[in-house]
């Protein structure tokens, strides 16, 4: 049976993913203030936003870019795949240099990357700017590390949950401004507000956040990336919470990206605003998110993750009732996004209890697999929903959340 890892191996296979021999602030036993941790949850929510605004708006995107309805899911797509490319060349930075010169860097880049969408010509340049803005988007990522790494190893999981909590709400804030903005003044006001307030909060973490530089040996860039590589071949906690990742996340794309589809035509046809309201049925996630991270200390992380995959696959039958009634997708989202923030949390939890020195290529090596699985989710639903309509979704998201149920079952036996 595959362990739940709650105390932090380090033999003598992890040396070679040690490249600065640094020792983090959680090994240091450093405490994490709770205004700390609540001020990394706000900025991750507020960086996190920013991927998701364009579920609710990719009708109108399409519309004013002349985007074909069946490839609308390109626009989240290529804002994955730009993720994807940040978790791998950004990410693991945080752990060869200074984290805070870090974000703050990648906050201003995450600006440029902001205006570039927002005054995207064509449907070439939207997707090309959103790539971009996937790649500095990674900066939420940074932060999970970052506080992860300020925390001390027994409060690590609630930290976590607590930053990812903030995620959680930065995901439905984003779907709800971004519609009533769309109906008020247009898709393009919602990115050029939101690179505004990006600049208010780089300015916030200038000033509050602490330095964490690193003192050991400098290590060749082609090293730091290659790292990624070793931690995943030599730690099975990471391989098996990384596939999860990206099921769970392929889950969850499989049903935001085209909902915006059947619920703005008949019998419903919900504004924007409506739709980004819509969203925030989602918020028992946060609920989960917080719970998860201390259930995980407490050592319950493989019974946390069997409920919560058991809770998605059960999810994907009241969503599939969406033409009946839209109660029954509430209720639905309620359970599915629950179920996949406990996951989440949970795998994060367990895998950085393996290597405290190396919160950011963990982070990198992990949360890989979920933009993956977020590009192939998004990628695929509006093309199955263009064939095959709202039944085709839901077999697709069933199929998907059997899988990970199956696969988790599978991996305890080993």
């Amino acid at each position: 049976m595959q362990p739940d890892h709650t105390a932090a191996p380090a033999g003598a296979a992890g040396a070679c993913a040690r490249l600065d021999g640094t020792a983090t602030g959680a090994a240091a036993g450093a405490p994490l203030s709770r205004a700390l941790a609540l001020l990394f949850a706000t900025a991750s929510g507020l960086a996190v936003a920013n991927a998701y605004f364009a579920h609710p708006l990719l009708d109108v995107m399409a519309d004013d870019l002349d985007l074909p309805r069946a490839t609308v899911g390109l626009i989240v797509g290529a804002t994955q795949v730009g993720y994807g490319l940040g978790l791998i060349l950004l990410v693991p930075v945080g752990d060869l240099v200074d984290r805070r010169k870090l974000v703050i860097i990648q906050s201003l880049l995450m600006v440029l990357a902001l205006l570039s969408v927002g005054f995207a010509p064509t449907g070439a340049a939207l997707l090309a700017a959103m790539a971009a803005m996937g790649f500095f988007a990674v900066i939420t990522q940074a932060f999970v590390a970052y506080a992860a790494s300020l925390a001390r190893p027994d409060e690590r999981g609630a930290v976590v949950g607590t930053v990812t909590s903030g995620i959680v709400i930065g995901i439905l804030l984003a779907r709800t401004v971004a519609g009533a903005l769309a109906d008020v003044s247009g898709w393009r006001t919602v990115y050029l507000l939101s690179a505004a307030l990006t600049l208010v909060i780089t300015a916030i973490l200038v000033r509050v956040l602490p330095a964490q530089p690193k003192q050991g040996a400098h290590v060749p860039y082609p090293r730091l990336i290659a790292s990624l590589a070793t931690l995943f071949r030599e730690e099975p906690v990471l391989r098996v919470r990384a596939i999860l990742a990206m099921l769970i996340f392929a889950d969850i794309t499989t049903l935001l990206t085209p909902l915006v589809l059947p619920l703005s035509a008949p019998p419903y046809s919900l504004s924007h605003t409506m739709i980004g309201l819509f969203g925030l049925a989602g918020v028992a996630g946060a609920l989960g998110a917080a719970r998860a991270g201390h259930w995980t200390d407490r050592g319950l992380g493989q019974r946390v993750t069997g409920i919560a995959l058991a809770l998605m696959l059960v999810s994907w039958l009241p969503i599939a009732l969406l033409p009946y009634s839209i109660l029954w997708l509430v209720l639905g989202v309620i359970v599915l996004d629950f179920g996949l923030q406990a996951v989440h949390v949970t795998n994060q939890g367990l895998i950085y209890r393996v290597r405290p020195e190396a919160q950011s290529r963990l982070t990198a090596a992990y949360m890989v697999f979920y933009s993956i699985g977020s590009a192939l989710g998004s990628s695929s639903s509006t093309a199955i929903y263009a064939y095959a309509g709202w039944t085709g979704v839901c077999l697709l998201g069933t199929g998907i959340a059997a899988v990970a149920l199956l696969f988790w079952a599978f991996t305890l036996q080993r």
